[in-house]
């Protein structure tokens, strides 16, 4: 098999695909929590805080030189890791939820009684009384 159509093949898989389709739904929603977290949950924190912007907290090493352009702050952004911790915390859970629903749609389903089978078509009755019929005769 050549490396074209074998990796023909591979794309072709259904789990490729679905594994594509999460990473893009999975790109796209990370930027709606980073919205989320910087834009409407993280104010209220920082005013609950005392007007504290996480975003903004550093631990500066080495401040920027205003004499020369060739020193530049060095600091440690533990602000930006708040918001990310804040950002993971947000997504493990909205994960949890769904796995959640997941779950209990499937015990729900899993629950259900098996319907009663459909009764038979009359061809299938007509069927059935010739084979008992068939059956009840003696043998010679």
């Amino acid at each position: 098999m050549g490396l074209i159509s074998e990796f023909k093949a591979f794309a072709a898989r259904g789990n490729v695909v679905d594994l594509a389709v999460g990473v893009i739904i999975g790109a796209a929603f990370g930027k709606i929590v980073t919205s989320l977290v910087e834009q409407v949950v993280m104010p209220p924190i920082g005013l609950a805080l005392g007007g504290i912007d996480f975003s903004n907290l550093k631990w500066v090493l080495a401040p920027e030189d205003s004499t020369t352009e060739a020193v530049e702050e060095v600091a440690i952004q533990y602000g930006a890791f708040i918001n990310t911790v804040i950002q993971f915390l947000i997504v493990a859970f909205v994960v949890f939820l769904m796995v959640r629903a997941i779950n209990n749609l499937r015990r729900a389903e899993a629950a259900k009684p098996d319907p009663a089978p459909a009764a038979p078509t009359p061809a299938e009755a007509l069927l059935a009384e010739i084979r008992d019929e068939l059956k009840a005769r003696p043998r010679v």
